[in-house]
């Protein structure tokens, strides 16, 4: 083994424990991916793995390199249907004297958070005001344009969203569709790592995560990490929605499989708090 590949595979590391990303089997890939900015620094890959501990801010920079953040509006619908037919209408009989808290993990350049928006509007269960979205993602180039809510008109973001929502929700402004206000003000915008389990709690209980199409990226042992901060999160009875390619059903981790007709998801058993942390402290 070379002085390259032994720098690779300590590179791989790093960035596995920064943010769980497994690239010690795929090091060519990762080889690929990061090449070109490790050459821009005239560096070896082993020295950028030295240059990562002291300058925090590449990791800006790595991150999005690495990270794939392909979405659209109204993605996975049938988990969407489900939410906004039985999900919603329950958590309404059940809340009182304060907001519904719906948090989307890792929504990339928006389209999940303002699709739960748009949606919980046209429900008319919530008043305008009684519903906060937390949206989150390592990505801080994504968030940006999140934040922004503008979407070039020709977007195949646009590619699944039902007849009418455009009119309905967006302004055609610059070649682009801008949110409407109303529809941005339901969602806050955040930069987080979901390993960062401290940055997690921080977010606070909430009703509802939608975390899709994450832990496809992850080994057994960082979506086991993953999910234990997730459980922590949600309310007692809250619901995790994952990607129809993600499964949590082997791991004994105190969720609820729900199934239906199209499509499945996860209820937070009660009084499992307990068993969570013995879990994980293990």
């Amino acid at each position: 083994m070379n002085m390259q590949d032994n720098g690779l595979i300590k590179l791989s590391q790093i960035i596995y424990d920064y943010c769980g990303l497994r690239f010690n089997d795929r090091l060519t890939t990762l080889k690929e991916k990061i090449g070109k900015r490790v050459d821009e620094l005239n560096l070896s890959f082993g020295e950028y793995a030295e240059y990562l501990k002291i300058s925090p801010m590449e990791w800006d920079i790595i991150v999005e390199i690495l990270t794939i953040n392909e979405t659209y509006f109204y993605r996975e619908e049938s988990q969407l249907v489900e939410c906004c037919s039985l999900v919603l209408p329950q958590l309404k009989q059940k809340i009182r004297n304060r907001p519904l808290r719906i948090w989307s993990a890792a929504c990339s350049t928006g389209e999940e958070p303002y699709t739960l928006a748009m949606l919980i509007q046209e429900s008319g269960l919530f008043p305008f005001g009684t519903v906060e979205i937390i949206a989150t993602d390592i990505n801080k180039k994504v968030l940006q344009k999140a934040e922004k809510g503008w979407y070039h008109q020709g977007s195949f973001a646009f590619r699944r969203i039902p007849g009418g929502m455009l009119e309905k929700h967006f302004t055609l402004t610059d070649g682009g569709y801008q949110v409407n206000g109303a529809i941005q003000k339901m969602v806050k915008f955040q930069h987080l790592n979901l390993l960062n389990q401290d940055k997690v709690a921080q977010l606070g209980n909430v009703d509802i995560i939608f975390c899709r199409n994450v832990l496809i990226y992850f080994d057994q042992d960082t979506t086991k990490q993953v999910i234990h901060s997730l459980h922590r999160n949600l309310t007692q009875g809250g619901y995790l929605f994952l990607g129809h390619a993600e499964s949590i059903t082997d791991l004994t981790m105190g969720f609820q499989k729900v199934d239906s007709d199209k499509t499945f998801y996860y209820r937070k058993e009660t009084n499992q708090d307990e068993t969570i942390r013995c879990i994980s402290s293990r």
